[in-house]
Formats: C-alpha cells, sequence, structure tokens
C-alpha cells in the first residue's frame, strides 16, 4: 500500500486559523444559518478489479488534497465501505467548506482501496486518479470519469466517477438500486435553483463570534420514492465554552469580595460573631483566590474553543464545559425547502476534579442541609433555610437595583417640574410611586425586622432584659435552662416565610463581650420560646417599622405637592375672580414648581437610604450566619454548584445563540421566545451506577440551578466580531446573558424584544443508562434517582405546554411530516416514565420529539459527549430523515452506519482522543440496545 493509507479516513484538516473570517457582516440582514460549502462532490466507481480475480472488492475512496506549497498529501475525507461491488456508488461524499482555501488549481487525488475487513487495517490498493477542482468546475455537467490508474501505472483498475453537488433542488432521478453491477448505473445529479430558500444563505454573519472551525460532511440517501436526498452535516466549536466560564468566574469573585466587604461594614460585634466573622471571611478570600488563580490560567489560553475529553479532571479547567460542539444536518430534498435540525452536544456538566467518592450535588446538598442545624449549634449562630437565606439575598438583590433606580426617578421628576411639564411630571410620579411602593412592600418582611434584631444583640455590650440580676444569677439560669430545654429548639413557630431569626435569649448572652457562650460540656444554652426575641430597654422594636413607613409617608407628601402644583397650574388656566388672581399668583410661580418639590423629593432619598443602610446590614448578618454554620462543608458545595452551573449556562448560552440565529426570521418562534420562553431538553445516557450517578447527580443541580438565567437580545454597538459575543451580568441567584445582534438584524425583531423584555428558558433533564452498568444498577442497584429525575421533569414539560397553548396559537410552532399531537406525544412521554420498563429509550425519543414540535433547543449528553453521544445524534438524525424525509428503510441502517462510521462524530473523537475510534468493548456493547451499537471496526479499547 502507498504511504498514508494507514490513516484512512483521517480527520478533516484543521480550520481554526481559518474559521473567523469576519466576511459577510455587511450582509446582516440574511437568514442566519451556517455557510455553505462551495465545492461539493460524490464518487462512484466502475470496474473495479479485485486482487483476487474470484472475488468482487469490498471498495472504498480515500480523498486527499496535494499541499500546494508544501507538496504532500493532506488527507481530507474518506468513504464509507462498499462491499462486494465492482461498481460501487458512495453514500458519503466529499466537501470543502466555504472557509477551506479551496481554489480551481487545488488538486484532489482519489485512492480506491479493497478493505479486507470492516476495520480498514487491511487494505489493497487497487488505483488512484488526480484531478483538480478547475477541471470539475470546466467539465460539461461537471461530471468527470477519471482512469483509476494501479501501482504499476498500468489503467486496468477501473474508473471513477466525479459529480459535482451543486445547491439547490436535486433532480429526480430514478434510481433502482444504489449498489449494481450494471456499468451505466445513473449518480444522482442537483440542478441550480436561482429562487430557492438557501441561495441567499452563502454568507453569514453571525458564525464568525461563537462558532467556529466547522466540520463538514455530505451524503446522498435514498427515499421511499425511489429518489435522491442531499443530507449535509456540519458540527462546530463554540466560543462559549471560554467566554462564559470566564465572565462567571469574574462574577463570583466581584460578588465574594462584595460580601466581604459588606461583612467589614456590619460594624464592632461581640468577640463570639467578630470571630466568626473573621473566619467566613477567611473562607471567602481563600475561594476570591482560588478562582482568581483559576481564571489566570484559563487567560493564558488563547485559540482554543473546546475542552477534549481528556482534560475532563484538570482543575484550570473544571469550569469549561466537556467537548461542548453544535451539530447541524441540513436536509434537501426533491421539490422541498430545505430542512435544518440543529442539536447541542456537551458532557454531563460535573465536578470531574472533586470526584464523586460522596455523591454529586443532589445527595451532597440534601446531607449539608440535614447537618445544618447541627453545624448552627455548634458555632452558636441561627438556622437559616435555604429559602430564607434566599429571601435574604432577594432582598439585597432588590434594594441594590431599586435604590439607584428610585434616585434616577427623582431626578427626572424634578427635571420635568424645571421644565414645567405636567405631562413629564404625571409619567415621572407614576413610575417613582411603584419603584417606591416595590421597595417599601419589600422591606415589610418580617425576616428583615427579626435580622435587625439579631443584629443588635449580636452587638458589643449588650444586656438581655433578664440580665437585670448579678452575672452569677444569670448564669445560674442559663445552666437551668439547659438542663431544662436543651432539645428544644428556641427558634421554631414563626409564622409564614419569616424564618426562624430570632435570637435566643442565650446566645444573645453569648454574644456579650463578658458572656458565658457554653456549659461546661461545650453545648450551647437555650431558652424557652416565649424568650426568644431579644429585648432591650435601650432598642425600640418599632424603630424599623417607622423607618419603612417614614418612606411611603414621604411619597406621599410628594404626590400630594405634585397633585397641588397641577392642581393649582390647571386653576391657572380657568378664569378667576379678580380678587382671587392675586392669591394664586403669590402661591405659585412658574419656575417655582422643583422648588417646592426638591426638600420633600430630598427626604424621599434620605429615608430611602437609611432604609437601605439598615435592611443591608441585617441582610448581610442573616448570611453571615448562614454562612458560619456552613462551615468549611457549605463553602466546598458552593464552590461545586458554581463549576457545575458554570459548565452548564456555558451549553444553555450555546444552544440559546443557536437557536435564536436560526430563527430570526420566524414570526411565529420570535413571538413564542417573548411571550412564553424556550424549552431547553437534556439528554442524558449516563448510568445510575459508580461515578456516574455522582455525575448525574452533579448535572440534576446544574440544570435546575438554569432557572436562575434569564436572556436578553440587545443591539451590538458596531458589528466587530468582539461586540456581537454574548455577555453575562448578574450574581449567583440570578444571571442575564446579553445577546447583542447587529443593527441591522436587531431592527427586524419584534418591538417587545427590541424593548429589552427578559426572555425565559425552561430547561428539562431527561436521563436513561444503556451501558453495562445499567445493567448492574437495574439488577442490584438503584434506579430511583432516574425514575424521579423523568417524573420531575415531565411535569415541568406538561406545564410548558400548558402555559404555551394558552399564550401562543400552536400556528406558530413548526410543522412537521409527522402528523401526532403533542398531547399525544406527552401522554406517551407520560406512560414511558411510569413504566418498569429496562433501559427504556423511547422516553429520550418522545422527549426529543416533543422538545423540536414545540421549537425548544435539543441537548445531549454523556460523560464525555463523545461515544454514547454520538450513538445518539447519529440515531435521532437517521430518524428524522425516516420519519420527515421518506428515508428508505431499505437504507436507514446504512444512512446510520455511514453517519457513525465517516460522519462528524468520529471526527469529534479524533479531536478528543487523537483516535478514530469509540470507547467500546465488545462486551460493553452486549449490553447496549441495538439501535445504539457502532458499527464494526469503529469501536476498541481507547484512553477516553
Amino acid at each position: 500500500m502507498e504511504d498514508g493509507t494507514q490513516h484512512l479516513g483521517h480527520c478533516m484538516v484543521d480550520m481554526k486559523e481559518l474559521s473567523a473570517s469576519p466576511e459577510g457582516l455587511s450582509a446582516a440582514g440574511v437568514i442566519l444559518t451556517p455557510k455553505l460549502p462551495q465545492v461539493e462532490f460524490s464518487l462512484a466507481c466502475n470496474d473495479l478489479v479485485a486482487s483476487g480475480r474470484d472475488r468482487k472488492p469490498n471498495a472504498l475512496v480515500q480523498v486527499a488534497v496535494i499541499d500546494p506549497h508544501k507538496q504532500h498529501l493532506v488527507s481530507h475525507a474518506c468513504t464509507e465501505i462498499v462491499e462486494a461491488n465492482k461498481d460501487p456508488l458512495f453514500l458519503t461524499g466529499v466537501t470543502f467548506p466555504s472557509e477551506y482555501p479551496a481554489s480551481p488549481e487545488t488538486l484532489v487525488k482519489l485512492s480506491v482501496y479493497d478493505a479486507k475487513d470492516k476495520t480498514q487495517e487491511s487494505s489493497s490498493f487497487l488505483g488512484s486518479a488526480t484531478f483538480s477542482v478547475g477541471d470539475l468546475l470546466r467539465a460539461k455537467d461537471e461530471r468527470l470519469t477519471l482512469s483509476l490508474r494501479s501501482s504499476d501505472g498500468v489503467c486496468t483498475a477501473g474508473t471513477v466517477v466525479v459529480s459535482r453537488l451543486k445547491m439547490g433542488e436535486m433532480e429526480e432521478v430514478d434510481v433502482d438500486q444504489i449498489t449494481t453491477d450494471i456499468p451505466s448505473q445513473k449518480c444522482p445529479l442537483v440542478c441550480e435553483s436561482a429562487h430557492h430558500s438557501c441561495t441567499d444563505r452563502e454568507n453569514n454573519p453571525l458564525t464568525g463570534p461563537v462558532f467556529k472551525n466547522p466540520v463538514c460532511k455530505v451524503y446522498r440517501f435514498q427515499t421511499v420514492d425511489s429518489k435522491w436526498m442531499l443530507v449535509r452535516e456540519q458540527m462546530e466549536e463554540c466560543t462559549l465554552s471560554f467566554s462564559i466560564p470566564k465572565q462567571l468566574l469574574a462574577l463570583y469573585i466581584q460578588e465574594d469580595m462584595s460580601r466581604v466587604q459588606d461583612l467589614k461594614e456590619l460594624g464592632d460585634l461581640s468577640p463570639h460573631w467578630d470571630n466568626l466573622r473573621k473566619e467566613v471571611m477567611t473562607r471567602y478570600a481563600g475561594i476570591i483566590s482560588s478562582y482568581q488563580e483559576t481564571l489566570a490560567e484559563m487567560d493564558k489560553i488563547n485559540g482554543c474553543s473546546f475542552k477534549p475529553s481528556c482534560c475532563k479532571a484538570q482543575k484550570s479547567l473544571e469550569f469549561i464545559p466537556i467537548n461542548l460542539h453544535t451539530q447541524r444536518m441540513r436536509v434537501t430534498c426533491p421539490k422541498k425547502t430545505d430542512a435544518f435540525y440543529d442539536i447541542v452536544t456537551v458532557g454531563a456538566p460535573a465536578a470531574h476534579f472533586q470526584g464523586f467518592k460522596g455523591g454529586g450535588l443532589q445527595r451532597l446538598l440534601s446531607r449539608y442541609e440535614a447537618e445544618k442545624k447541627r453545624f448552627s449549634t455548634a458555632y452558636q449562630c441561627i438556622y437559616y433555610s435555604p429559602e430564607h437565606t434566599a429571601k435574604a439575598q432577594e432582598v439585597l438583590n432588590i434594594m441594590s437595583l431599586l435604590q439607584p433606580l428610585i434616585t434616577r426617578l427623582v431626578d427626572q421628576l424634578l427635571q420635568a417640574a424645571h421644565e414645567h411639564s405636567s405631562p413629564g411630571l404625571r409619567d415621572a410620579l407614576k413610575h417613582l410611586s411603584d419603584k417606591t411602593e416595590q421597595f417599601v412592600h419589600t422591606l415589610k418582611d418580617e425576616l428583615v425586622k427579626s435580622a435587625l434584631l439579631a443584629l443588635h444583640a449580636a452587638q458589643p455590650g449588650y444586656v438581655s432584659k433578664n440580665q437585670k440580676s448579678t452575672r452569677a444569677q444569670s448564669q445560674h439560669q442559663g445552666h437551668t435552662n439547659q438542663t431544662n430545654d436543651q432539645n428544644q429548639n428556641p427558634i421554631q413557630g414563626l409564622p409564614g416565610h419569616s424564618p426562624p431569626t430570632s435570637v435566643t435569649e442565650t446566645t444573645v448572652v453569648c454574644n456579650n463581650v463578658e458572656g458565658t457562650q457554653t456549659t461546661a460540656g461545650g453545648e450551647p444554652l437555650s431558652l424557652k420560646h416565649q424568650d426568644t426575641i431579644p429585648h432591650h430597654k435601650e432598642y425600640d422594636e418599632e424603630e424599623w417599622d417607622r423607618l419603612w413607613a417614614n418612606v411611603a409617608k414621604c411619597l406621599n407628601c410628594v404626590i400630594a405637592m405634585v397633585d397641588k402644583l397641577q392642581e393649582e397650574d390647571n386653576t391657572k388656566q380657568d378664569p378667576v375672580p379678580e380678587h382671587q388672581l392675586a392669591d394664586v399668583i403669590t402661591s405659585h410661580n412658574p419656575g417655582d414648581w422643583r422648588e417646592q418639590l426638591c426638600p420633600l423629593v430630598t427626604r424621599l432619598k434620605d429615608c430611602v437610604m437609611e432604609v437601605v443602610e439598615k435592611a443591608k446590614r441585617a441582610m448581610t448578618f442573616v448570611l453571615l450566619q448562614e454562612a458560619a454554620c456552613s462551615i468549611p462543608q457549605g463553602f466546598l458545595l458552593q464552590q461545586r454548584r458554581d463549576i457545575v452551573f458554570s459548565q452548564a449556562l456555558a451549553a444553555l448560552a450555546c444552544g440559546f445563540v443557536m437557536r435564536l440565529y436560526a430563527g430570526m426570521q420566524d414570526k411565529g418562534f420570535l413571538r413564542q421566545l417573548h411571550l412564553v420562553g424556550l424549552v431547553a431538553q437534556f439528554e442524558s445516557l449516563l448510568s445510575t451506577y459508580s461515578e456516574e450517578f455522582g455525575m448525574l447527580e452533579d448535572m440534576e443541580v446544574g440544570i435546575s440551578d438554569l432557572q436562575r438565567v434569564m436572556f436578553k437580545i440587545t443591539e451590538a454597538k458596531s458589528d466587530d466580531l468582539s461586540d456581537l459575543q454574548p455577555l453575562v451580568c448578574g450574581r449567583r441567584d440570578h444571571f442575564t446573558v446579553e445577546v447583542p445582534l447587529p443593527k441591522l438584524v436587531f431592527h427586524t425583531l419584534p418591538e417587545e424584544i427590541k424593548e429589552g423584555k427578559l426572555l425565559r428558558v425552561f430547561p428539562v433533564l431527561f436521563n436513561v443508562g444503556i451501558n453495562e452498568q445499567q445493567t448492574i444498577a437495574e439488577r442490584f442497584g438503584d434506579i430511583s434517582l432516574q425514575e424521579r429525575i423523568n417524573q420531575k421533569n415531565f411535569e415541568t414539560l406538561e406545564a410548558y405546554y400548558k402555559s404555551l397553548s394558552e399564550k401562543v396559537p400552536l400556528e406558530c410552532l413548526p410543522c412537521f411530516q409527522t402528523q401526532t399531537d403533542i398531547k399525544e406525544l406527552l401522554e406517551t412521554l407520560g406512560q414511558n416514565v411510569v413504566a418498569k420498563k429496562k433501559k427504556n429509550v423511547e422516553i429520550l425519543w418522545t422527549a426529543g420529539t416533543i422538545c423540536r414540535r414545540l421549537n425548544g433547543i435539543r441537548f445531549t449528553s454523556c460523560k464525555s459527549a463523545k461515544d454514547r453521544t454520538s450513538m445518539s445524534v447519529t440515531l435521532e438524525q437517521c430518524a428524522l430523515l425516516r420519519d420527515e424525509h421518506q428515508l428508505s428503510k431499505d437504507f436507514f441502517v446504512r444512512a446510520l452506519d455511514c453517519m457513525r462510521r465517516e460522519g462528524c462524530r468520529i471526527e469529534n473523537v479524533q479531536k478528543n482522543i487523537k483516535c478514530r475510534k469509540y470507547a467500546f468493548n465488545m462486551l460493553q456493547l452486549m449490553a447496549f440496545p441495538k439501535c445504539y451499537r457502532p458499527p464494526e471496526g469503529t469501536y476498541g479499547k481507547v484512553d477516553s
């Protein structure tokens, strides 16, 4: 065999340097889909002669490009093997993407081999032929018939037929069989169509900023009516793999540094609380330092836009999603509009560096909450449930948003008064009233009041009402209380969502500078329930109510003054008796509206500021207590959760941008987007056994946390690629991803989206394990996690559809050939979710179908998004070809084998582990459902 035959089927030429070209930005109004290939061709052979004259060859063609500069062959593509046929017609074509520097002078070498087995490791050379791209373009009907030269140079090896595949509708050519021994066998042709819906997609303005390094594959498959369809796969990396985690890390650092500053601003605290504050600040400093180091390491990485599976446990890359790629299948059928099917593939979001010995996030968080009360007792602080601490964080966030907003509205009110504009005054007052009322409503929560009392009790020198007696009596009473009420929780019984925030009197004693903090045995003291609210003769418990009430009173004064000014203005417009005119002029001059309003709005701003300062300190104290009783486990869990969420958000942002680009001209989709939002359906193939059990627990929490994410579409500052990168803002309890679009594109959007309406995404996760470990789990282990996840997310998906059907006409949803009603699909999914069926992959199939029918975003994951994911993606693509494009049943398995053997997914394997083998062995595959098994010769033992 010639040099290079051991590299049969090498991966596509690396195009990293070629992918970020800004060409096409001027055409920002075109549909946002990936660039189409410039040159594509199909291959067929005639009269091949096998090495053994008594047998027909198992033919395949290796395609190489001759580098004009270095004068050596660069492997470019490879066809599938067509068995026992001397006139093979190959389903796998050859494509040169737009980014590839192909020119008319580019030379292409075709080498035909006879594969002795399907591993392609033992093949004999039959012959080769060389042509230039210009030869093909200039040929009649753009078709070449080339003689194959054998190794001895004699032209007796047969011929190879090269036919260019053009954009547009495929010509209806009847072909009885795809493989035949008839020499005059017809090849599928393609005709140009100047008005076809895809002809204006050649230049895409928005693939550059987010998607890069495309890998393209092309196939031709036969339909049930013996016509031909053209199928293209395009797989790309996403720059958001790195940019989103880096932005998140910066936000995490900023949030934690802000938390440290808030803790410093709590003022003087008793020794007990001051020591806890110092310990918490030390923990935060450790996290900040760790995140800064990670961010610095990530900043050193240039040019990379995906993390290979072999780096999944690398600490410096733990925030980066594993093997994140987009994949699009584009189908061209006779007399039909092209169809696109998108999917995002990513490794399961999980903390691989930290490991899974103790389980994943779901189990660790449950255990942590159960142990939190014990931690709070040991650290002598108050236990807060996740709902309570979330409420404290919510109050802080609302205040941080509303205070500057109220200040701006006050300035707008004064400006309207200065301009003597009654309409402006009314509008500004309306907005100011709404936001101030929202502000007051937030602060009326009992949590704020009780936290202020607890903070007061934690200050130095605090003396409780029972400490009027001698110090010895106080200590004796404390020991008595501990004996009588040792098992009583002193913070139970507060109503509603208000947390058990009131500090026990014993805790108050402990907070004294000289107070006794624990019993002789080291246990904290506790009191009876009626003494749980701290009291102090110098502290007015009603002060807080008066403070926020003052804000409301100040607002009422402003409203009254505006009403008075407008009434006087109206009075001035009306005829008045002469004796009253002097009074009107005296009481109101045209230029004094601002002067009369200024003292009132200044007082309003001062009251708001005073309330904010007190509430901020109170909520910070709540979070201090929560952090104190979280030491050390809570901080480790927060880091793990940050890591998992970062991976999940990068994948979601990638999917959202891809879906948005594809739907920019779909008015129904855009209407659905701003009225309801999109469903993001994550398909997982993890087993519920061993380490993958922990991965699934991580993934469940990470996907659930995506509910805290909103999207916002903005107008880009310019059409420069750097200005088209999505941006993340917010903090851990709520993030917003801003997606900038070029000006021309942005102005085609609905008004609601252009005005900045936040767009929701509804993440759902369905998991079905398919490997040999899942077999063990089903027979001897526990699959309740999988059952619970599927049931919970089915309910979420059902609720989404109900909301969608109420707000959006079903005509807005895409049309499919399969007429099954979405309600029927949901019923089928519900039945499969509760069915006790092993490896019930119908759950995944039905959930994926529903997602596509709902205009949703499809994701598929396994541990590395490389092996099981590849089986799932290719199966889904062939099922779509069968159900939506009438792929002949005789070609279903062949199409599946083509995609798995020579398609984008095997290129993905090559990119990750530098080997074209799926990481399966025969024993493992025996446990797989048959449709998830790869072709013979494409798998083996490899390091993944």
